[in-house]
């Protein structure tokens, strides 16, 4: 990003002014590189200057704490007092002596996410993309360890370059910013694409069907990865976010193991005791809680394609175990609702229409029940938000967003697979589409209310 390396240095100048220890990456690196090098060098704490996946206009600080998890409440507070009282910036004294680190930790860090991985014989063709950002090289190399030598990836995004000139929106999830890793996908009839985000902590997985490739959801991927890790016996809590599927709930239980909801966000999700894998829907995964407590989609991105290779191998592919995710436990389909306000106070005001107003029925179906998360109990801590839950057919969850002036709907449905798994989609589809659209309705009316 435009000026990372000047908030970095200036980062590490102002700390050592005040007496801390610091040591400083060699080059821009991905973000879970720098999360795995706190625990690996006994950090107290860590720092990444990243906007992830925003706009090219921005930049962003994230902050670790020392067990690799990001900070979270109450310790973002306590960190804006302290800014608060210590008076001007300016005014700080610096100190330049800080150590710059070597290349070792990012080999370190390759070591470490490769060690699960035994070498395969490349089965399957891969298309890849770093978006722009600086993921591509600890990725292939990476990769290569791992016996996937043989990745094409897209020349025009290979190279990291803060303008992302390719991308309006340098977002896997957005509208449009896979289509050229598609594109190289279908030229070579690859049987998987993959991207990663600019800071390489997310992972979005497209696999060939008959119409050519379908990008999955993250909470397609996020059960798929799951299965994987409890098929290879991997034991502990299983963990999502509130606004994630409720089928990882399911596939815990039917392998014995704990299953755990938490608030939005990995700095939530990391800091789940007994963590053996956790994920959100926004294309976040954590196959190594052993190596931090965050995101991942360098490591994720190895899972998935050992996992894709094996199935080749044996003559199945990444759909054939979604398919067989549906007839265990019925068709999830999930779908999101944003309704953009002219400020977070707005924003507020909305989601207050919305516990007045509380609506008895969406898309046919009479709301069971109402839980407000502003209302603390032994789950979860307050939160703004609040879940329509509709018995085991519907649910719906209503949230602000964290980093734009939104109100954001999530909602999911669940089909039984009585004839068909297609039937079952199709109904699923269905019935997501009538609950989207009742629900934009609704917004749209206490929009217009809620608007000052």
């Amino acid at each position: 990003r435009h000026k990372s390396v000047d908030f970095a240095r200036e980062s590490a100048e102002v700390m050592r002014g005040a007496g801390l220890d610091v040591l400083v990456l060699p080059k821009p690196l991905p973000t879970p590189v720098l999360a795995f090098a706190i625990r690996y060098l006994g950090a107290d704490a860590g720092v990444m200057v990243t906007a992830s996946h925003n706009p090219a206009s921005d930049n962003g600080y994230k902050v670790y704490l020392g067990d690799g998890t990001q900070i979270a409440a109450p310790t973002d507070t306590h960190i804006t007092q302290h800014i608060r009282a210590i008076g001007a910036y300016e005014e700080l004294p610096r100190n330049s002596d800080y150590i710059v680190l070597g290349d070792d930790i990012e080999t370190a860090y390759i070591d470490a996410i490769c060690e699960a991985h035994t070498p395969r014989t490349q089965a399957i063709t891969i298309a890849y993309t770093p978006m722009h950002g600086v993921g591509a090289k600890s990725f292939l190399a990476a990769a290569e360890r791992c016996g996937f030598d043989q990745i094409h990836v897209v020349d025009q995004q290979r190279e990291a370059d803060p303008n992302f000139p390719t991308l309006p929106f340098p977002n896997p999830e957005e509208a449009g910013a896979m289509d050229m890793v598609l594109d190289l996908a279908a030229k070579h009839t690859a049987d998987i694409a993959i991207a990663h985000d600019p800071d390489a902590d997310r992972l979005a997985v497209a696999i060939r069907v008959d119409e050519g490739h379908r990008t999955l959801t993250g909470d397609e991927l996020g059960c798929l990865l799951a299965r994987r890790l409890l098929h290879d016996g991997t034991q502990g809590t299983f963990a999502n976010s509130i606004v994630s599927s409720r089928q990882l709930g399911l596939l815990a239980k039917k392998h014995g193991q704990q299953w755990k909801q938490t608030l939005t966000g990995f700095k939530w999700i990391g800091k789940v005791e007994g963590l053996a894998y956790g994920y959100e829907e926004a294309l976040g995964y954590c196959v190594r809680p052993d190596l931090s407590g965050d995101k991942d989609g360098i490591s994720a991105a190895l899972l998935v394609l050992t996992y894709a290779n094996d199935l080749t191998v044996q003559g199945l592919t990444l759909q054939d175990e979604v398919d067989g995710l549906a007839k265990d436990f019925g068709v999830f389909a999930t779908d999101q609702v944003a309704i953009r306000c002219a400020d977070s106070e707005h924003v507020h005001d909305l989601l207050a229409a919305l516990a007045t107003a509380r609506p008895q029925s969406i898309a046919g179906l009479p709301v069971l029940a109402t839980r407000d998360l502003s209302q603390p109990d032994q789950d979860l801590p307050a939160t703004p938000g609040l879940v329509f839950d509709f018995g085991p057919e519907l649910r719906i969850l209503c949230r602000p967003s964290g980093t734009e002036p939104k109100l954001k709907c999530y909602l999911e449905t669940h089909v039984p697979v009585t004839t068909s798994i297609m039937q079952a989609r199709i109904e699923a589809a269905a019935k997501l589409a009538l609950a989207v659209n009742d629900i934009r309705s609704l917004m749209n009316v206490l929009l217009i209310d809620s608007r000052p």
